[in-house]
């Protein structure tokens, strides 16, 4: 049985072509999307093709453009384990709608400078995103340091090491344990300015 530290991150590859997928079902071309990101369309090409791995701010301003949910990007093969009939504890009545994703079948994204992401929910939960962020040491959500915005409204906890969160007029440094909420659509930059220690937090992005 492969372990969660087993699980290998979606390829350059599969990542860009799922995310063409997304764009054509969304009904954008290209071009309109890489004018919406402000971005060339040979970039939107790159990063479509696996040539090049998009930064977390350039994925959530593409999958926000194309009006898609973050965790559409994922590889859901199965979309978890449907348990229709599983019971109580105790021998209670079956439990409806109730879903398991073993933790070796969720494959993680990485991103451009080392950034993981995981999806956390077993299957896509309407107006909900629940996922793990791992910045690896020095790493930045955008290298370029633009400040990203998007709808929703965000909930986060450091379970490990240290992450700052800068907006545009300060910036919050998060220990392990601490916990912070904002609008998304207030610009921020998220990153973990340690030079040695890996940073993992967990995020709840509601969109209603």
């Amino acid at each position: 049985m492969t372990s969660r530290t087993d699980i290998e991150a979606l390829t350059s590859e599969r990542l860009g072509q799922r995310l063409r997928e997304l764009r054509l079902a969304s009904g954008m071309s290209l071009r309109a999307l890489s004018r919406e990101l402000g971005i060339s369309a040979s970039a939107v090409s790159q990063i479509e093709r696996g040539m090049m791995r998009p930064s977390v701010s350039r994925l959530i301003a593409y999958v926000s453009a194309i009006g898609a949910p973050l965790a559409a990007v994922f590889d859901q093969p199965d979309a978890g384990e449907s348990l229709p009939d599983a019971m109580e504890a105790g021998g209670g009545p079956p439990v409806q709608g109730l879903a398991i994703r073993r933790a070796w079948e969720a494959a993680p994204i990485r991103l451009s400078g080392g950034v993981t992401f995981r999806m956390l929910s077993p299957v896509p939960t309407s107006d909900v995103e629940f996922f793990e962020s791992t910045y690896p040491p020095n790493a930045i959500s955008d290298a370029h340091g633009r400040f990203l915005k998007h709808e929703g409204y965000e909930v986060g906890t450091v379970t490990q090491g240290e992450l700052t969160v800068e907006f545009e007029t300060e910036v919050v440094t998060l220990a392990e344990g601490d916990s912070i909420t904002f609008p998304c659509r207030r610009p921020h930059i998220i990153g973990n300015r340690s030079g040695t220690v890996t940073a993992v937090a967990t995020w709840l992005i509601v969109h209603k």
